[in-house]
């Protein structure tokens, strides 16, 4: 059957057009991480799987960790990557929650490369989100994965900063890196940013925050940090890896305790979970 509507360019049926799936093939608990091959790397980590599909730069994997079902997109990079990812879980899903697993630049002193950042906002720098809302609208992560995350994390014993992400448009020159063979409008910026107390600089945040609660979701970030912009210092490759592993899995350990959250909530009949629904768990 065709669209109602046009402008909408998808094709014939309810299989979506850049992820390649269809209702039933998403679960409700999504980790979005950037690089497809991480998505790969993380599927090792379940239980058991039932959809493994890739298309472009979206690699998706839906099956069960520890009992609840979960899907691991990628979103590729930037903004307008996710935009296109969220568009079309949102239509094949109910009410989805979206926690994002990626690298980053810190831009304050005290943050170690290795360690994590769970943001609280972000900074909008990109335009993507500027077609949805007014420019001065905020992104800002749900209150229930920022709690999620930051449980997550002290659980694992992975060592957390959370505080305000600024979400770039690109790598090199919209973060205010050099290029010789091109002018940079603004080379300070990474530094007016950490002036500002921003924690750290990524590219997709901002997107996943602004589109998830325009269309009433939950949704979380969590980076490890891959170069401390104030020293340079870049980690080495297996402590790299070591990093991109506890980004991830403090990511799956906040959808199990946002899926117990949600329980939690169901239980007490209440509209929305609070910190002592947990101490009556």
């Amino acid at each position: 059957m065709p669209n109602a509507d046009p402008r909408v360019a998808l094709p014939t049926g309810e299989r979506q057009y850049h992820i390649g799936l269809g209702p039933g093939e998403m679960a409700e608990y999504i980790l979005l991480p950037g690089d497809p091959d991480r998505t790969a790397r993380i599927a090792t980590r379940l239980d058991t799987i039932e959809i493994e599909r890739r298309h472009r730069e979206f690699a998706t994997v839906t099956g069960t960790h520890r009992g609840l079902r979960v899907s691991i997109v990628s979103t590729g990079i930037g903004t307008d990557n996710v935009e296109i990812v969220v568009a079309e879980i949102l239509a094949i899903t109910e009410r989805p929650t979206f926690i994002r697993v990626g690298s980053c630049g810190a831009l304050q002193p005290e943050i170690a490369s290795g360690d994590l950042i769970i943001t609280s906002g972000a900074v909008r720098l990109e335009a993507t989100t500027s077609y949805f809302v007014h420019d001065a609208y905020p992104a800002v992560a749900h209150y229930e994965a920022i709690a999620a995350l930051v449980e997550a994390a002290e659980r694992l014993g992975h060592r957390a900063h959370v505080g305000i992400t600024a979400t770039a448009p690109g790598f090199f020159g919209a973060q205010g890196r050099p290029i010789p063979q091109l002018p940079i409008r603004y080379p300070d910026l990474a530094e007016e940013m950490a002036r500002q107390r921003v924690l750290n600089f990524e590219m997709e945040a901002s997107a996943l925050l602004v589109l998830a609660g325009l269309a009433g979701c939950r949704a979380g970030v969590v980076c490890a940090v891959y170069a401390q912009r104030v020293t340079g210092e870049f980690p080495d490759g297996d402590r790299r890896d070591r990093a991109e592993a506890a980004c991830v899995e403090t990511g799956l350990e906040s959808l199990l305790i946002l899926a117990e959250m949600d329980r939690q909530v169901r239980e007490a009949a209440a509209d929305r979970w609070r910190p002592s629904l947990w101490q009556r768990s």
